[in-house]
């Protein structure tokens, strides 16, 4: 007797997403997306991720109540904004996944990074050294050799990827931006922002993944295990939102998705040892080469802030060196002085004979 997916969930399954097709186990695992339709529950990601950031926002408030951290007041303006504009990416990667294949949702996560370089490039006149550029050519490659295997292209597919490149990369400079400028922490941005994710999520997140499911998400019937998972879910997003936020702050958002194509390289290995889905010599290929790419990038990232570390405290010491000529050169003119008033006669004057 045949069994179901749901009794063998490890089965190659197909999306509720009816584009959407996945081939491997460890495949499945690259997205929360996916994760939902591994476990073969047909519950619905955008609204799932609306219940993680209230989750987080109320974790984040039971926090700043003990005295963990010292809430910051940012511009409504700006967090409200920030909020939404986080809210909508999330919603238009789901849309972008549901209406494309993995492989071609896998190419837009790819270009992420050179859309990133290119905005901060032309709006933030931030500069990118050619050996960051070929390291992250050098990554890309890796990542999509190992990852991307179809590219079924469609014109609503095409456009809500580039939507969610968009919304994705502004979202990220905004987040490192907002923190730099506004001198505000990671933590201090995702509990005045968290709420608004939330509700613009909670909104539109039933509709969304009413179009993708062909389900309401208000109808499903939730076993005791669903709402386990779900619970487990919200906890483990409160880390993830809190490290997101934090690594884009500290470093850079081309640096965040570097450790994120680095976690596909290491979700695919994953599969392969744990998990025994197929593995091929590109894979291996690919991932190589990703990892020899990420080697790259932190070698020349390194090298580079310690070369603007030594610009930067070079004025000083050149200051400090400019003083000390002068000084120099002032107490030579005295004591040249000096010497000139006694070849013709004329006693020194001494502190003394002012006072």
């Amino acid at each position: 007797m045949q069994q179901s997916s749901h009794e063998q969930p490890w089965l190659p399954l197909r999306s509720v997403a009816p584009n959407t097709r996945i081939k491997t186990r460890s495949q499945a695992l690259l997205e929360p997306y996916l994760i939902v339709v591994l476990l073969s529950y047909p519950l619905a990601a955008t609204t799932l991720t609306s219940w993680h950031l209230m989750v987080t926002f109320c974790t984040l408030h039971v926090a700043q109540r003990f005295h963990l951290f010292e809430p910051k007041l940012i511009d409504a303006k700006t967090v409200v904004l920030f909020g939404i504009l986080n809210g909508t990416s999330i919603g238009f990667l789901n849309l972008c996944l549901g209406f494309n294949s993995v492989g071609f949702y896998q190419m837009t996560k790819l270009a992420i990074i050179p859309f990133t370089v290119l905005l901060e490039t032309i709006f933030l006149k931030k500069k990118f050294s050619k050996s960051i550029k070929f390291s992250l050519l050098v990554l890309l490659f890796g990542v999509g050799i190992a990852s991307v295997t179809d590219l079924n292209l469609n014109l609503v597919g095409s456009i809500l990827s580039f939507l969610a490149i968009a919304t994705t990369c502004v979202g990220q400079i905004m987040t490192n931006t907002i923190q730099k400028r506004l001198k505000v922490s990671s933590t201090q941005l995702l509990y005045q922002s968290s709420p608004f994710q939330a509700a613009i999520l909670f909104a539109t997140g039933p509709s969304v993944d009413r179009l993708l499911t062909k389900r309401s998400v208000f109808a499903y019937n939730y076993s005791f295990m669903v709402l386990v998972f779900i619970v487990l879910s919200c906890l483990i997003a409160v880390s993830v939102n809190f490290s997101t936020f934090l690594v884009i702050g500290t470093t850079s958002p081309v640096t965040y998705q570097v450790l994120g194509h680095v976690k596909t390289c290491l979700i695919l290995s994953f599969g392969y040892i744990i998990l025994h889905d197929p593995f091929t010599a590109r894979n291996i290929m690919g991932i190589l080469t990703a990892v020899f790419g990420m080697g790259l990038y932190s070698y020349f990232s390194v090298q580079e802030s310690k070369k603007k570390s030594a610009n930067d405290s070079l004025p000083i010491s050149q200051m400090a060196q400019k003083e000390t000529v002068a000084l120099l050169a002032s107490k030579n003119q005295d004591k040249d002085h000096n010497e000139t008033k006694r070849s013709n006669g004329i006693p020194a004057a001494s502190k003394d004979s002012f006072e």
